[in-house]
């Protein structure tokens, strides 16, 4: 009788524990597992400690993001995007706006574009930050964690600043913001990006040339161009590999194209260089932020969104005073204004690769159709096969050099 757990997965091998030629062990890796990062299953047929063979399964989560997302007006739908990568939930946040931007056709402020350039790079680096200081305590080093993990939450006191909110932000609207930026969260950006250069160079030199790190993360699951490409892998891990694909260069938005910025890539693709890649995307990061402060001094001041009355819910004040805000506050909520009836996809370089909105519109209040091109949920496809032949301890470090984010998983 084969395993239960393997019963389970359907598509596991069934391996005769009588056979003498068939000496193997089914280890269930995860959901539970301490070192799993989250609910990820990993059916794993061991000889030993090597990996012979492995399934994954996803689906713990149970969400359904999408399919709420047909039944929510647009505007709604913002605090369903923070649960997919709550790691850096402002950049899913601003892609969606992106995404019904661009079909109602909005043309956004320079300002607002330079403000939304500072807060998704700023998630990018607290994504960086968890995943390379998970990666250091998976190896054994618990040190470079807690210097990363005191800048990521400066980070959060920003995102609260303007917002209110630390990890699901909700920040943003269609159409911009839902305030100005005051100048306590500048104050904070400013103090951030002068001070995390050097705790960053601290981090990178516990590891960099550690003996101990280096040992256990060179030639670790190394993954060839073509293999990458093949998988649909895209961001970090995919650059790690040597392809310099980014969206921000490729298809810029939000003003992406008036940055001057490197696009950092590896030559082994393995562990070490997805760690190395990250770090210099946070500088990279950290460059792109002083561009845009720059850049918003020459702007007018108080714009923080377009000039989209009958899609940008106005200010409380004014509809409690005003007739026509109080017009177009009741038509935006009860969903009576028409939109265009159009296929739409738009993408954003999020912190573990493209994240894309597909956006099928018949001109209700709600999408027809919307579809998350979740990169997790991509990435973590070649998991199990990339991981045959390898030593459980290093099965460990590739999970955490993924930086699988389990809710990306389950849309």
């Amino acid at each position: 009788m084969a395993d239960p757990i393997t019963r389970i997965t359907n598509n596991a091998p069934v391996y005769n524990d009588n056979d003498p030629q068939d000496d193997l062990i089914t280890l269930n890796l995860g959901p539970t597992h301490p070192a799993t990062h989250g609910v990820f299953q990993n059916v794993l047929q061991m000889d030993g400690e090597r990996i012979v063979s492995g399934v994954s399964t996803i689906g713990y989560i149970h969400r359904a993001f999408e399919k709420i997302a047909e039944h929510r007006p647009f505007y709604q739908i913002t605090p369903l995007t923070d649960r997919l990568n709550y790691c850096s939930s402002p950049i899913n946040n601003m892609g969606w706006h992106m995404t019904v931007e661009k079909l109602l056709n909005i043309e956004m402020p320079k300002r607002v574009d330079y403000m939304r350039v500072i807060i998704m790079e700023l998630a990018r680096i607290t994504d960086h930050i968890i995943c390379n200081g998970i990666l250091g305590v998976d190896s054994g080093a618990f040190s470079g964690f807690l210097y990363l993990m005191h800048e990521r939450e400066k980070i959060y006191e920003i995102y609260e600043e303007i917002c209110g909110s630390r990890l699901t932000t909700n920040i943003g609207r269609i159409g911009g913001f839902e305030r100005d930026i005051n100048e306590r969260a500048f104050a904070k950006i400013r103090s951030f990006i002068k001070e995390f250069p050097a705790v960053l160079d601290e981090f990178t030199r516990l590891f960099d040339r550690n003996r101990i790190f280096i040992e256990r993360t060179s030639g670790v699951a190394p993954v060839s161009p073509e293999k990458a490409l093949e998988y649909s892998w895209s961001g970090p891990i995919l650059r790690a590999t040597g392809i310099d694909y980014d969206v921000r260069v490729q298809e810029p938005y939000s003003s992406y194209e008036e940055f001057d910025f490197d696009i950092p890539v590896g030559t082994n693709g393995d562990v070490y260089d997805r760690y190395m890649v990250r770090n210099e995307e946070m500088r990279q990061s950290m460059r792109i932020i002083e561009q845009a402060l720059v850049k918003l001094e020459k702007e007018p001041k108080g714009i923080f969104h377009a000039d989209v009355p009958e899609f940008y819910l106005p200010p409380k004040e004014k509809v409690y005073n005003n007739m026509e805000a109080l017009i177009y506050h009741f038509k935006i909520v009860m969903g009576e204004i028409d939109t265009p009836k159009s296929e739409v996809y738009h993408a954003v370089e999020g912190a573990n690769g493209e994240l894309g909105f597909y956006l099928i519109n018949d001109g209700g209040r709600s999408p027809y159709r919307l579809h998350f091109r979740r990169p997790s949920f991509i990435n973590y496809a070649m998991y199990a096969p990339m991981s045959s032949g390898m030593l459980l301890s290093d099965a460990i470090l590739n999970m955490s050099s993924l930086n699988v984010i389990a809710g990306e998983l389950d849309a």
